[in-house]
């Protein structure tokens, strides 16, 4: 199965960069997709289907914040949206896709962590929104197989953004966020899959780029997008790829391809 990640910054500015052309470019089975800065209202054709994929959204109360979806070629048993905690339900940042088989369970989920660059306010809820999703994520692992494909606004080690020694006291690059990403892959036992692929790729990992002093150009970059999988579904990861030959916001897809079946 092929699934993607891709924080938009915005569906509908992504779908005038050619988001539906790429689409049907990947043979993907599933895309999921963060901060769609819409409401269920504006996410009709063709914004609800890519590829012939149905989509499935889960909206922030705010206007033109957050959102996220997730486009599937398969029908799932069920879908989740929200963690169950109003806070950050209001924001929109949690979607699953439950695809349960005899004798395999398997969820796909399009999240969107907080950031807290914004100011100290935004931190905490940061922090905050780190405290539910842990214990959510280790009670999944316990009954199904799963991934985690989202932006997670969270470079975890020095590799993961050229500029490190600057942004040691920044959000995104916290002691305490680096911390809450090693006690998830090291005891909750949850896998970076890309890293699993690629453990010492530096600049073409990136998937993040600031829109100011060109970032983009200079390749100084973060990598904050990420698929956290289950040991045994990340097991199967054969290849990871980020496309970076087009843009349709300030993050480029990531792609990775497993031998699993829904």
């Amino acid at each position: 199965m092929r699934l993607v990640s891709l924080n938009l910054n915005g569906i509908r500015s992504a779908a005038t960069k050619g988001l539906h052309a790429w689409a049907e470019t990947l043979s993907a089975d599933c895309i999921g997709v963060q901060e769609l800065k819409a409401q269920v209202v504006d996410l009709k054709s063709p914004l609800d289907v890519l590829d012939g994929m149905s989509g499935a959204f889960h909206c922030a109360e705010k206007k033109g914040y957050s959102g996220v979806g997730l486009y599937t070629r398969h029908e799932p048993t069920e879908v989740r949206a929200g963690l169950g905690v109003p806070e950050f339900d209001a924001e929109g940042r949690y979607i699953e896709a439950r695809y349960d088989r005899p004798g395999r369970k398997l969820s796909v989920i399009s999240c969107y962590f907080p950031s807290g660059s914004s100011g100290e306010e935004r931190q905490q809820a940061k922090f905050r929104f780190l405290d539910i999703i842990y214990p959510h994520l280790l009670a999944l692992k316990a009954e199904r197989e799963f991934v985690l494909m989202g932006d997670v606004n969270i470079a975890h080690k020095e590799i993961d953004l050229k500029n490190w020694k600057g942004n040691l006291k920044n959000s995104g690059f916290l002691p305490e966020e680096r911390a809450w990403m090693t006690r998830l892959l090291d005891e909750a036992g949850l896998v970076d899959v890309y890293r699993r692929l690629h453990p010492e790729t530096t600049d073409a990992c990136y998937t993040w780029w600031s829109n100011r002093g060109q970032a983009r150009a200079k390749n100084v970059g973060w990598r904050i997008d990420y698929h956290l999988a289950t040991p045994g579904l990340a097991a199967t990861a054969r290849q990871a790829s980020i496309y970076k030959d087009q843009w349709f916001s300030d993050h480029a897809p990531l792609t990775i391809d497993y031998d699993f079946e829904f």
